[in-house]
């Protein structure tokens, strides 16, 4: 019960940080247009965009210093596949124009029918995956 709280809890606080991130910058909480755009060295206004994947790192290391239970899992692949998976990820980012935190947490809350099917191929395809990898 306390796991599905403390996700619940999670899930609130993203929707309140990337509605404040859309009132008050005009900004989409897309993490990899915000990882991408920090290479892009013509932006002027880089220093937010550093800020928050800081802050993305910093929150990681705080809970495991905090909550280290939250972090007893195994990866079951390889270097290589890990490596390959990530590439794809990058590839269909790419390719969708935006990311799941893009487009699931910014975009269906604001009804946009482009992000509600790109939401949902983004979860088949992961879904198809997965069942595809336990399979083989």
């Amino acid at each position: 019960m306390s796991q599905f709280v403390n996700q619940l809890i999670g899930g609130i606080v993203i929707g309140i940080s990337s509605s404040m991130m859309l009132y008050f910058l005009g900004r989409i909480t897309g993490i990899s247009g915000i990882c991408a755009n920090i290479l892009n060295l013509k932006f002027k206004d880089n220093d937010w965009r550093i800020f928050f994947i800081l802050g993305l790192i910093l929150g990681g290391f705080f809970m495991k210093y905090f909550n280290p239970s939250y972090f007893n899992f195994e990866i079951k692949g390889s270097a290589f596949q890990m490596i390959f998976a990530g590439l794809l990820v990058g590839f269909g980012t790419r390719l969708g124009s935006g990311c799941t935190s893009g487009r699931g947490v910014c975009g269906i809350p604001r009804l946009s029918k482009r992000s509600i099917i790109a939401t949902l191929i983004f979860m088949f395809s992961g879904i198809v995956t997965v069942t595809l990898m336990r399979l083989i």
